[in-house]
């Protein structure tokens, strides 16, 4: 393996790879090739290396992208010294992470046990919105931001794709699906964007006549999932015709709840609070409202008045009665009011 290093005049640290699997590529140390073609490597090799890299193809020194079909030992000396910074210097981090001599737990980690980390991440980096904490946000930003990393990295470490490759993709597609942007087409509002988004995704998927719904997410939260459907519903004319038809509309979906509960059915309860909660989510696109965010909202502010009113209380709440329950709430209101 040193072999050819040594008769390149090349010394320290380096990373050897054999056809057909491609590990994670390092830039801090040597990148022996061993027997891949170079229809292989030319794309991943391409998104990582400048086109005039200078590299050893079979002894001889050229330029990155002249480096003959036929090579079959091909070395890239190493690049850099330090981390280049920036989002390539993340995916250079991740490398390292997952190469020779780096971290245990990130080595170990599978495509499916990250699952719960970006789930985690996410919800941290809502938390962080919806309180506006500015250095939190960067931060938790920053969390999300790794993980396609990481799976892109993990895949690329086992001879696969990488971050690159899921950047240029989604950069692909996103100059696909904006023809009134980048092509010749026209969306003059939000809601022939929409329109055209949902065709062209149909068409790329091969099922113009897939169902309308069948895009949604199974994972989605209820409420999130909810406005979603009811979205994708209004887009193609499933609709009231203004406002006023939606409050008809859950005034009698309230009249069916009152009836079940005054029967005791609770099946039929169950029922009818699913399809009052579902018009309530349609009073919440009629009036441009996220529901999803604004229950997260006034959860946060249900835990702040409730966390007052047990500093206020002086002994246990549930030694107070209904008159200081409300007593106590109003004084809590007044008080997370005044230092919000």
């Amino acid at each position: 393996m040193i072999a050819p290093l040594e008769e390149a005049g090349l010394t320290g640290a380096f990373s050897v790879h054999h056809a057909p699997r491609l590990g994670a590529l390092d830039r801090c140390a040597h990148q022996v090739l061993y027997g891949f073609a170079w229809g292989e490597l030319e794309l991943r090799l391409s998104s990582f290396y400048a086109p005039e890299t200078e590299v050893i193809a079979d002894g001889l020194r050229t330029p990155l992208k002249d480096v003959p079909a036929a090579t079959q030992v091909l070395i890239i000396p190493a690049q850099d010294a330090e981390n280049p910074g920036g989002l390539n210097g993340l995916v250079w981090l991740m490398d390292r992470l997952l190469g020779p001599g780096g971290c245990p737990w990130d080595q170990a980690q599978t495509h499916s046990s990250l699952v719960r980390c970006l789930l985690e991440e996410s919800y941290e980096l809502a938390e962080a919105i919806e309180t506006g904490n500015e250095p939190a946000f960067v931060e938790e930003l920053g969390d999300v931001l790794l993980q396609p990393i990481m799976h892109g990295q993990m895949r690329a470490r086992d001879g696969g794709w990488d971050a690159h490759f899921i950047a240029d993709r989604v950069t692909k597609k996103l100059i696909h699906r904006h023809p009134h942007v980048f092509g010749e087409s026209t969306a003059q509002d939000e809601s022939a964007v929409l329109r055209q988004w949902d065709a062209i995704k149909r068409a790329e998927k091969g099922v113009e006549t897939s169902g309308l719904l069948d895009g949604v997410p199974k994972g989605l939260p209820a409420l999130m999932a909810a406005m979603e459907i009811s979205k994708r519903a209004a887009r193609v004319g499933f609709e009231w015709p203004d406002a006023e038809g939606v409050w008809q509309k859950f005034r009698e979906e309230e009249a069916e709840f009152r009836e079940a509960w005054a029967a005791g059915d609770k099946e039929a309860m169950e029922a009818e609070m699913g399809d009052l909660l579902f018009t309530l989510v349609n009073l919440a696109r009629w009036a441009k409202c996220d529901p999803e965010q604004a229950l997260r909202r006034m959860l946060t502010r249900f835990i702040e008045r409730f966390r007052a009113m047990e500093a206020l209380a002086g002994r246990p709440l549930d030694q107070l009665n209904s008159q200081e329950w409300d007593e106590l709430w109003n004084a809590a209101k007044a008080q997370t009011r005044s230092s919000a």
